[in-house]
Formats: C-alpha cells, structure tokens, sequence
C-alpha cells in the first residue's frame, strides 16, 4: 500500500489563480531574470546568493528526506527480500538506459558533427582553465567510488550530504528495524512523523522557489551571456534536440510499455523542471520529485530507493552529453578518431557517467575523466566549451531527473505495486 507524503506542494486546479501556482511563479521569475541578465549583466550577476542561498535550503534537507523515507518505508516492509530485488532492477533498469543516452550521443555526434570545421589548434587553448577539472577527474577511480559509499561514520555521512552514504546508512537502519518484530513499531511511527515534518519543512522551502530561480538564472545570462552561445550553437542545439529525443522518444517508448504518457508525466512534474532548469542542478528538485512520486502510488520505501540510487546512477542526460561532448572536442581540434578509439570513449563513459548527477559542473568533471583515458583526444580542448558549460549543464540535469522519475514509475509497476488505472489517473 503506498504511504504519500501528507501535504503537496502548490497546486494548480479550478480553484486556484493561475498566478498563485508555483510552476506559474518559477516561469515568470525565469523570464524577468532572463530579461534582467540580458539588459542589466552586472545586476544580474549581483543576484546569485538568491540562488545560492535557495540550492543551500533544500541541499539542507535532503538527507533527511532520505534518510526518513528509506528508514520508514524498509522498515514497514512485509517482505524484506523486496528491498534487494528492487535495488537489483533498479540497477539493470539504470544501466540499460544510461547505455541507451550513451550510444544516442555517439551516434548525433558522428551524424551532425558539431564540432567540425572550427579546426582549432589546442597548443592555442587554456590548458590552464581545464587542469582543476582534470585534477578532480584523476582522483576518482573504481576503488575510491566503492568505499566511497561506505562513510567513515554514521554522523559523517550527513555531515557531508552525500546521498549515496546517508542511503546506505538508511537501508542498514531500515533492515536492522525491520529485523526487530513487534518491537520496532515505537521507532517506526517515530520515523512516520518524522517524515511528515520533513515534507512539511520541504513545501515550506519550496514556497522561496521563484525567488532560488531568478537568483539564479540571473546571474548564468548576466555572467555569461546568451551571446557566449553564438560560435558552439550548434553544439548546442545538437545537444538540446538530442535531450528532446531522448525524452519524448527513448523514455517516452519506455514509458508507453510501462503504461503512461510521457508528455503527461513531464506536465506533472512541470515545477520541478522549471526549478532544475533555473538552477542547473537536479538535486534541487530532488525532495519535491519523491513527493509527487510517492503521491503518483509509488511506496514509500520504493521512492526512497531507487530516486537516490539513480541520482548516482542513472544520469541519462550526463551520459548524452559526454560521447556528444567528447566528440566535438576531437572534430574541433581535428583529431580523428578511429572506430576502436570510439569504443574506447564509449566503454570509459560506461563508468565515468556514474556519479555525475545533481551537483552543478559534475557532468564537466566526468568528461574530463573520459577524455584522460584517450589521450588521442586534447584535455585542453575542453575550454573550448568551459564557457557555455552551465547551458549545457541545465538540459544535463533536466534529462537526469525526468529519467529517475520515469525509472521509480517503471519499477513500481515491475513490482506490481501500482496499476496502470491508478498511475493515469493520478497522472490526469
């Protein structure tokens, strides 16, 4: 039986104003602040803590979303075998797909070529403006990432917000729980209210949304400037079209065999993808997006898995963008690659991608890894799209959590825990 949050966030219906709707307020706040970013830069820039200060709020509250909702919801299972079975399709499910963005950026790359006939010397280029990335890139290999997921302490864990140690923290509580009989129900019912409070303080936050996302969307136009897009457009708009490709046909395929429309999933979402596309952050729209999952049907227990797991996983729109990316790095510096060299980018981004979800510039840092993997390609190559890559980084992070969103509703009905007659009617 799914276990919904008690209170949603704004809503628009026939009784509320068009104005008061919080996808209404996002949407204007972007307009002025595109607006404000194009006629007034150095006021636009100066509005960036609006949205810093917004992303800190809700960063803030994210592990405790997670950790209160995977406790409770484990611990109130019947079946414990269903948390590994669920993680288990969750994995396959997120591997599969991510493959899926990965051979979709190869192919657009190879077809449209975006980057050739720019025809760029790299001994010309700002090694310099790369090497932090390629610093952070080289610390991060196979074995970190695994005890990586293990923090040094319970306390830890939450102290750094990183969401892949407070779950794994989550799922031992909620399976130590679980294991207690009769005894555990004082705790659970502890973690029930609790869980109610947190989405309570979470809505209270999401009412200063339209203000995170004019903050920050003001200062991307104003520092850098729509007209940084004029020499890599084409980058650009193969990438952004290739993002609606991957929604509206790749997950929209996946979504019409699981039972629902896509179209009508990204309509219901529509703040969050406003929120994600103002911010260039997925983690922002992370509580609200398990919310409105948990509100579609989906148990609680079965949001609190897989909607985490795939931030780190599951990074459909990373995993585009960097065979996309590393490909137009290579035909802009004219280095040909052979069909072997392919492969080889596509085999290291199979591991890269992961990890590369939420936090802003993230994507970048991947590509910068794969790129160090194939030395045919010049690391300094990336400055070429160093400037234009916060507009990249909105559609990377708008992809990455639609498609977490369609991978918990695909899940849920493997599981057998939420009919396709409830899914579309919650969905209209």
């Amino acid at each position: 039986m799914s276990t919904a949050a008690p209170v949603a966030e704004i809503k628009t219906s026939g009784e509320t104003p068009l104005y008061a709707s919080l996808w209404a307020q996002v949407l204007i706040a972007i307009i002025l602040a595109v607006a404000l970013g194009y006629f007034k830069p150095t006021t636009a820039i100066a509005m960036k803590p609006l949205g810093d200060v917004f992303i800190r709020l809700i960063t803030m509250i994210i592990t405790a979303v997670i950790f209160c909702t995977v406790v409770s919801g484990i611990a109130g299972m019947q079946d414990i075998k269903k948390v590994g079975r669920v993680g288990g399709k969750a994995l396959l499910y997120f591997e599969i797909v991510s493959t899926l963005a990965l051979l979709l950026g190869m192919m657009v790359g190879n077809i449209v070529r975006p980057g050739s006939g720019l025809n760029v010397n790299p001994a010309t280029l700002d090694a310099k403006a790369v090497a932090e990335y390629a610093g952070q890139a080289k610390a991060q290999n196979a074995k970190d990432f695994l005890l990586h997921i293990i923090p040094t302490t319970v306390v830890d864990a939450f102290a750094k917000g990183d969401i892949l140690q407070v779950l794994f923290v989550a799922v031992l509580f909620g399976l130590a729980l679980s294991a207690m009989g009769p005894r555990r129900q004082c705790l659970v019912d502890l973690f029930e209210a609790l869980t109610h409070a947190v989405f309570a303080i979470v809505n209270i936050l999401m009412r200063f949304a339209p203000i995170g996302a004019f903050g920050a969307m003001a200062f991307t136009i104003g520092k850098y400037g729509i007209v940084s897009l004029g020499p890599l457009i084409k980058l650009v708009a193969a990438f952004y079209l290739s993002c609606v490709f991957f929604v509206f046909f790749v997950l929209g395929a996946i979504g019409w065999a699981a039972g629902f429309n896509i179209v009508k999933f990204v309509l219901y979402i529509k703040e969050e993808i406003l929120l994600v596309l103002a911010t260039s952050s997925s983690e922002t729209a992370l509580p609200a997006l398990m919310e409105k999952l948990e509100n579609l049907g989906c148990t609680k227990a079965l949001v609190g898995l897989v909607v985490p797991t795939g931030f780190t996983f599951n990074t459909d729109g990373s995993s585009l963008y960097m065979t996309l990316a590393a490909l137009f790095v290579a035909q802009a510096t004219n280095t040909h690659l052979t069909f072997t060299q392919q492969l080889t980018i596509f085999a290291v981004a199979i591991l890269t991608s992961k990890g590369s979800g939420g936090v802003q510039g993230a994507g970048f840092i991947a590509l910068v890894g794969t790129l160090i993997v194939v030395p045919a390609i010049p690391v300094a190559g990336m400055a070429l799209i160093l400037g234009i890559d916060r507009f990249m980084s909105m559609f990377r992070a708008l992809v990455n959590m639609i498609g977490n969103g369609v991978a918990t509703i695909v899940v849920a009905r493997w599981e057998k825990e939420l009919d396709g007659k409830t899914l579309q009617t919650n969905l209209a």
